[in-house]
């Protein structure tokens, strides 16, 4: 059974070790989301710290995603710290299932729950972008996020190789601004 809920900044910084486990995990899987193979000592969680100290002011929301023994095994950002002038926009970031948990709907599961939060907060449109054609790109299309377009070479996947990103945006219907 997953348990998805939303942590604070305390019990981010608290939980660092077992977010960069899964952090470590999908980098050496191969996923490119933002990180190099092999990750440098204290990289993961010096990553995470920063991320905890986000969500303790305010600037994003972090949910994950949790086993039946209450370890950490997906993790999903929303960053709402936005310019001044896109107040009703957020980012989407480090969608991240470890390896031994996927197949399970954690990740539709985490992206559900993080965009009931982005409507509470009046968010109307969100962005993200994902290595075009990977597991991730077929499932926020299907759950029905619309594709912008592709940037070849934008990223490296973690063995150093470029891939092809591809950029994301839902609408948000039924935002406490509207849509």
């Amino acid at each position: 059974m997953t348990r998805i809920r939303e942590l604070d900044g305390r019990e981010a910084l608290a939980r660092v070790n077992e977010l960069a486990e899964v952090l470590r995990d999908c980098v050496e899987g191969g996923a490119s989301v933002g990180f190099m193979w092999p990750l440098a000592e204290g990289r993961a969680e010096a990553f995470w710290r920063r991320v905890a100290e986000g969500v303790a002011a305010g600037e994003r929301h972090l949910f994950v995603a949790e086993d039946s023994s209450g370890r950490i095994c997906g993790t999903l950002s929303l960053v709402v710290d936005m310019p001044d002038n896109q107040p009703h926009r957020a980012d989407v970031s480090k969608m991240l299932v470890h390896r031994r948990a996927r197949r399970q709907g954690m990740a539709e599961q985490l992206l559900r729950a993080l965009e009931v939060k982005a409507r509470a907060l009046g968010k109307t449109t969100l962005v993200l972008d994902t290595v075009t054609g990977s597991d991730a790109s077929r499932l926020y299309e299907r759950l029905g996020w619309q594709q912008v377009g592709d940037i070849p070479n934008y990223a490296l996947m973690p063995d150093g190789a470029p891939c092809l990103t591809t950029y994301y945006f839902r609408a948000l219907a039924g935002s406490p601004r509207g849509a």
